[in-house]
């Protein structure tokens, strides 16, 4: 496969050191690399894309090399960012190491001719003396050539925010990154996103000047979305890859709420889907938006992808429960997932024990504002009490709750509460 065509079709292939030489270059099994820092225990979908331009270049027949930055996380990449990170300890940054490979392992193949490997440049770069830093690698660089980079020029030209000397030095250390695995792994080509661009460069520079042989970089378009909002946020945060942070169901309604302006770009971006295959999709989708085909294709290729078969399942199962206001077949751990951010309330077991008019739950539960609009919801049959239509002589026991715990409510089509029991 040329993966670089491909690449370029699905608009993954934004910069790259010599364009020509680099298509040349991958006539033959090549290693690459992409870093990802560890300043959390997780990765967030921002992240997929340069780690599934990994996986393509690992389909195409070559060997990804995922570097986790333990070294580098301690001190802190200016590249995108207005001021200086807070340290991480070294004790968090090791914590979060090691709970960043079971990422990888989902997305890309650790067996075969073509295993994809994951290292810690904490394990070189932590070994190194200053002296040698300045003596080896810092001669190299110019300080006049430093202080053009992007990341670097910003920050001093912004007087309050400024640079120290120690994020400063980051692109130092991530050149020493690229020259190690070259040395050690063969690496010949670095992947990242166009944030990374100078930090790329001065790798491909350091190894040609001090081991006199061409390698490469290549970076991808950072992802935005068309109104102009940033991807990957929500209204309760960024989107994580784990589920401890961003459970199956949430990840895949993030997926499902894309903007027709966005599928399109993001089934090239996120699945392997031939191009093809996309392109007929959203022909389908631009016909008939309402059943939303692209985005449910989207949502469920991701979903398996990074939680796997059993995950996407569920959640595409909780989003059906929703939308048709049968919940009650979910388990609890789905209920817990697909309400967690709707407004609750709190039932006393007392009340509980002697039971509660509906009338009375759904005001303290602030569905409405009054017994009044109570009985107006429930004689026009606007209120579903766990799937089922609320009447006014609805009394309200612990043998209503689901699993023994939940009362879910929704007024018309898309208004959930949630009434919990009393423990």
């Amino acid at each position: 496969m040329d993966v670089l065509s491909e690449l370029e079709r699905r608009n993954l292939a934004y910069q790259q050191t010599n364009a020509a030489g680099l298509r040349e270059h991958l006539g033959a099994s090549r290693s690459l690399y992409c870093g990802f820092d560890p300043t959390a225990p997780s990765l967030t979908v921002g992240h997929l894309v340069p780690m599934l331009v990994l996986a393509r270049f690992q389909r195409a027949g070559h060997r990804p090399v995922a570097l986790v930055g333990g070294a580098t996380a301690l001190i802190g990449d200016p590249s995108g960012k207005s001021s200086e990170r807070p340290f991480l300890s070294r004790e968090e940054v090791g914590a979060n190491v090691e709970a960043l490979r079971p990422i990888f392992e989902r997305v890309l193949d650790f067996s075969g001719s073509y295993a994809a490997t994951v290292v810690n440049n904490a394990d070189w770069l932590g070994e190194l003396t200053f002296l040698e830093v300045l003596r080896d690698v810092g001669k190299h660089f110019s300080v006049n050539m430093m202080i053009q980079k992007e990341s670097v020029r910003e920050r001093l030209e912004n007087r309050e925010q400024g640079i120290s000397y120690t994020e400063f030095s980051y692109l130092l250390l991530q050149a020493m990154d690229f020259r190690h695995l070259f040395d050690t792994r063969g690496v010949t080509l670095q992947v990242a996103g166009s944030d990374q661009w100078g930090n790329i460069v001065a790798g491909v520079d350091l190894v040609r000047r001090t081991r006199r042989v061409e390698v490469f970089g290549l970076t991808s378009p950072l992802l935005t979305k068309a109104d102009g909002g940033k991807f990957g946020k929500t209204e309760s945060g960024a989107v994580w890859l784990t589920p401890e942070r961003t459970s199956p169901y949430a990840f895949y309604k993030f997926w499902l709420n894309t903007a027709d302006a966005d599928v399109e770009r993001y089934l090239l971006t996120f699945t392997f889907l031939e191009v093809e295959r996309i392109r007929a999709l959203c022909e389908e989708q631009a016909r008939d938006p309402g059943k939303r085909l692209a985005q449910r294709t989207l949502a469920a290729h991701v979903t398996e992808l990074v939680h796997g078969p059993t995950a996407r399942a569920q959640a595409e199962a909780t989003t059906e429960a929703l939308f048709s206001g049968d919940v009650r077949a979910l388990p609890l751990r789905a209920l817990e997932e697909a309400f967690q951010n709707v407004p609750s309330a709190v039932l006393s077991a007392a009340s509980l024990a002697t039971g509660v008019p509906l009338v009375d739950v759904l005001v303290s539960a602030e569905v409405v504002k009054s017994k009044r609009e109570a009985r107006e919801l429930l004689s026009s049959g606007a209120i579903l009490v766990n799937g089922e239509r609320g009447t006014l002589e609805t009394t309200v026991t612990r043998d209503s709750l689901l699993h023994g715990e939940l009362l879910l409510i929704r007024r018309g089509k898309k208004h959930w509460h949630v009434v919990r029991a009393e423990r």
